[in-house]
Parts: C-alpha cells; sequence; structure tokens
C-alpha cells in the first residue's frame, strides 16, 4: 500500500529534526504527520535514551551536529566525496574547479570563488588571498572555481537518477521566497532537459538519493552549481512529499 506515492508499512517512518526550529524543518514536520509518520524534534544534540529504539529513523538535520546525532542512533550520514564537483565533465560544469587546501589558495595571485567542498564552516564567496580566514588549519580542504554569472539557480531533489521535486531560489542572487519562488514553463522544460541528460550520463557518479543545485552561468549555459547533503539542504518551494521520499532510506 502506498500514500501520497510513499510506502506505508507496518512500521511507519519516524522523522526526526534537530533542535532549532526552521520554516523547512517545519514544512517537513507537518507534512510527514499528513503521511502518517511520527515525528520527533530533539530538544538537545545528546540523543536521549527513548530515541533510539525509534523504528525507520529519517534525518532532516543541521550540518554543525548531523553526523554526532547520527553517530548515536548507530547510523551514518552519506558523506559526499570533496573531489565531486572538479571530476565532473566540463559541459556540465560550464567552469574551472580545482580542490586544494586553505594553504594553497591563500597563494591565489587573483581572487577566485573559493567554498569549503562539504560544509559551511565558512562562507562560500569571491576571495582575495588575504580576505580567507585564518582560524582554519592549513590543510582545510577548499574548493577553487571560476569567478562567473549564475542568472538562475535551481534545487533539485533526485531519487534513484530520477528528478523527483524542484524549485528556483535564486535569480540574478536574489533570493525568491517573495515570489513564492515561481518559474515559467520555459524554465521548468529547459531544467527537465538538461537534468536528464545529466542524469543519464554514466561518466557522472551520484548517490541514489541526491540533493543537486543547476543554473544558467551568463553566456555559458547551464551547468551544475553543486551537489548537498541530501539530509540537511534547504527545500525552498520543492514539494516537501517528494523531499520525504528522497530522504527515506530504501
Amino acid at each position: 500500500m502506498k500514500q501520497h506515492g510513499i510506502a506505508v508499512n507496518q512500521t511507519m517512518p519516524t522523522l526526526i529534526l534537530s533542535p532549532r526550529f526552521t520554516e523547512d524543518s517545519q514544512t517537513l514536520w507537518r507534512t510527514a504527520i499528513q503521511l502518517g509518520w511520527d515525528v520527533e524534534r530533539l530538544t538537545s544534540w545528546r540523543v536521549g535514551d527513548r530515541f533510539l529504539s525509534l523504528p525507520e529513523p529519517v534525518f532532516y538535520l543541521e550540518a554543525l551536529m548531523a553526523e554526532n546525532i547520527a553517530e548515536q542512533f548507530g547510523r551514518k550520514l552519506l558523506q559526499l566525496p570533496a573531489n565531486w564537483l572538479p571530476q565532473l565533465p566540463e559541459e556540465y560544469r560550464q567552469r574551472w574547479v580545482y580542490l586544494t587546501t586553505l594553504a594553497e589558495a591563500k597563494m591565489l595571485k587573483k581572487p577566485a570563488f573559493v567554498k569549503p567542498p562539504n560544509d559551511k564552516s565558512f562562507p562560500a564567496r569571491v576571495y582575495s588571498s588575504s580576505d580567507l580566514p585564518d582560524e582554519f588549519a592549513s590543510e582545510t580542504p577548499v574548493l577553487i572555481a571560476e569567478i562567473v554569472r549564475w542568472e538562475k539557480e535551481f534545487r533539485c531533489f533526485i531519487l534513484d537518477r530520477e528528478l523527483r521535486t524542484f524549485s528556483i531560489y535564486l535569480r540574478d542572487g536574489e533570493l525568491q521566497r517573495e515570489t513564492g519562488f515561481q518559474h515559467s514553463d520555459r524554465e521548468e522544460i529547459e531544467l527537465r532537459q538538461f537534468v536528464t541528460k545529466f542524469l543519464s550520463d554514466s561518466r557522472v557518479n551520484l548517490p541514489d538519493a541526491a540533493c543537486l543545485d543547476v543554473g544558467i552561468i551568463r553566456d555559458r549555459g547551464w551547468a551544475i552549481v553543486e551537489q548537498n547533503a541530501v539530509w540537511g539542504s534547504g527545500i525552498y518551494g520543492c514539494d516537501p512529499v517528494e523531499v520525504l521520499r528522497v530522504l527515506t532510506p530504501n
């Protein structure tokens, strides 16, 4: 039996949420309840004993303590390869990107876009060498990328290499919340064409459940922005039922 496209077994999943309330976590809370799930919001970063026996935990967590929380449940969250983006075929990146260390980044002769590969330990933005943070170890991995102009960016939730739901989130760097994350029919057609081609390419390594950001680079066209941790990504205007489906372990 299925409900809203999600299998309903004797044991329903339990959505596990971080202590901090966010609009996205509240949306997923309400949606999970509508689907008949149990929902538990942790009250601290230490998981109480009563949580550890919960059946079928499904995690939606903040990155800072997510791994620690999952370990307390005896689970391991999917961690993305730091070099995933640089290893993509250039036709999907549409810009140069490489993985290096913070020490090497501080030797840059020209400004570049710099970000941590898989966390938000410092802001992702354009840096000159003198602007980079000093409070991290010199061997801290960083991605360095060509400076480009993104005209629009979309968040995509993927399950088994199939696009399940998507939402525009930026136009010319402006968050689209006030517009209700509206997109045109033409934008949807173009996005689906690009994502379908990307997902069908055997050269692309992707986990079964994935969250991709894609967009249009001015004067270059559609490209992959980055891959995100599916268990902690903002959902913007995505269908929350489909987001939960992507979050649910097989």
